[in-house]
């Protein structure tokens, strides 16, 4: 058991705890400060916005650190919670009265969103000058989508989660559309409509709960669920996988995985890994805390829902990514969103299995190890993708023979694409998948677990493959040229490129120590 701070909890009118707040309160005084400043600020001037953007990020970083040490804090209560109360895991029915708790699962997950915003951040410097995107704009859309995806890993109410998943989607629709080749807009609109539908469906699902619990508040919307009427239960049990339909977009889970490649392919490419990481941390989070807390008296019914979940959405990624022709343009990026899919349903693995746990949190450790293992390396391989087909759409073929133009870049894609398919050097990634082989195997779920380890097979194919091209010897002369034309890297991509490869090294010889920092001691 943790122990909760609630800042005046005997006070009808409530001190807000500013610093349980701050990571994402700074993101968006951040994004205030961007929409200001470009009302003022000259054209040949709007550079520095980028540079308020990623540094407004770093700041909301920092202000994670102070919230590492003791208990976790809660604020916004509606109830008296007595600081020094016993909580369960994950602050639940003794935060059943707070709207916000920064407690270590919140922590992890906005290190993720925000970390991931910032990497976006740097890798867009370029791409804004070069495809001519309205700056502030851009930058004022990319903080206050991450100040949503900040948001909802704390968030304890129902309703908190939607207001924070919608902002963190309303921008990035927006940031889709940017593009003005064309493609932009169809893939802005494919991701919207899909996105709107979700929602409803899910505003329709907390319905139910609400009519059913008598509450929003997650910790007591567990209890209402279990000591329901009888008559009652049909409607709160239609109203729980309603609700679960939005995070289920959110993370790609297929049948919600068909935006994902027309979308990744018409958004600017930072875009693209923004929302394959950032969005699928946002949407697997609230998944998360509405499973494990609000829904808990449901436990067997949703763990399995998400096991087969888990098991179609691995193996429709990984047959759509072997489906993906290398010389055809935007392969790369397209095989990059197929991986994701496959990658969601990996992450699905220890949440389902939390559903056959006592208390669920060793698998919600997986879940957030893994996530943060994914986030490194795949923001990694899309910068690559970035770097080298900044001047057209990239094919996977682009990429033969790149280590003879660009060595490092290509031991860093190659790098990237080893931990994916978990094989050394990229030992991150076989730690990564080792750690929710484990919580499936320990769940009793050994029929998931064969599932997972064919899908790693098939897997290896197309990683592997991509791998060996970029060692080919033979390019061809239209690689020469490209390479030619492209010229050398910028520097805010090689340093950023540089940052994130550093990331992996270092949880790549270490990682014992990320599963106790971020598995074994996350709750």
């Amino acid at each position: 058991m943790t122990s909760l701070a609630v800042a005046n909890p005997g006070s009808l009118i409530q001190s807000v705890d500013w610093v349980a707040i701050a990571p994402p309160l700074i993101a968006a005084v951040a994004a205030l400060a961007v929409l200001v400043t470009d009302l003022f600020l000259p054209e040949r001037h709007k550079k520095w916005l980028g540079r308020l953007t990623a540094a407004g990020l770093a700041l909301a970083l920092i202000a994670l650190l102070p919230l590492t040490g003791g208990s976790p804090r809660a604020t916004f209560c509606v109830q008296n919670v007595a600081a020094g109360t016993d909580a369960p895991a994950l602050g639940g029915n003794a935060a059943g009265g707070c709207s916000y708790v920064a407690d270590h699962f919140a922590l992890v997950f906005q290190l993720l969103a925000l970390g991931g915003a910032l990497i976006a951040a740097l890798l867009s410097v370029h791409t804004v000058d070069q495809d001519r995107l309205p700056r502030g704009e851009y930058w004022f859309l990319l903080l206050s989508s991450a100040t949503g995806a900040a948001l909802l890993p704390a968030s304890r109410d129902l309703a908190t989660l939607v207001i924070a998943l919608e902002v963190a989607s309303l921008p990035a629709f927006a940031l889709v559309a940017l593009r003005r080749d064309g493609r932009g807009a169809e893939a802005a609109l494919k991701f919207f409509v899909s996105s709107v539908t979700a929602t409803a469906v899910m505003l329709l699902g907390i319905g139910f709960v609400y009519a059913a619990s008598g509450s929003l508040h997650l910790g007591a919307v567990a209890q209402g669920l279990e000591h329901a009427p009888g008559q009652l239960k049909p409607l709160a049990e239609a109203g729980a996988v309603l609700t679960l339909v939005g995070f289920a977009f959110k993370v790609a889970a297929v049948p919600f995985h068909f935006w994902v490649p027309d979308t990744y392919t018409g958004a600017p490419l930072p875009v693209a890994g923004y929302l394959s990481v950032v969005g699928k941390a946002a949407g697997l989070s609230g998944l998360a805390l509405a499973t494990t807390i609000a829904f808990r008296p449901y436990a067997h019914t949703w763990g399995l829902v998400l096991a087969v979940l888990a098991a179609v959405t691995m193996t429709a990624g990984n047959v759509g990514a072997l489906r993906q022709r290398f010389d055809t343009r935007y392969s790369a990026v397209r095989l990059l969103a197929w991986s994701s899919v496959g990658q969601a349903g990996y992450l699905l693995v220890p949440l389902a299995a939390a559903g056959y746990a006592s208390t669920g949190a060793d698998q919600l450790g997986a879940t957030a190890a893994y996530a943060l293992i994914y986030g490194v390396v795949n923001l990694g391989a899309f910068g690559v993708v970035a770097a080298v087909g900044r001047r057209a759409g990239t094919s996977v073929d682009d990429f033969r023979g790149l280590f003879t133009r660009r060595r490092w870049t290509a031991l860093a894609l190659a790098f990237f694409l080893l931990c994916l398919a978990g094989l050394p050097p990229g030992v991150i990634g076989l730690f990564g998948k080792v750690v929710v082989f484990r919580a499936a195997v320990d769940a009793g779920l050994g029929w998931l677990a064969v599932v997972m380890a064919a899908n790693v097979v098939v897997a290896l194919y197309y990683y592997l493959r991509w791998t060996a091209l970029l060692f080919d010897p033979a390019a061809d002369r239209a690689a020469e040229r490209a390479a030619g034309a492209e010229g050398r890297l910028p520097v805010s991509l090689t340093a950023t490129l540089g940052l994130t490869a550093s990331v992996a090294v270092v949880l790549s010889v270490a990682p014992q120590l990320v599963l106790q920092v971020v598995g074994g001691s996350l709750f």
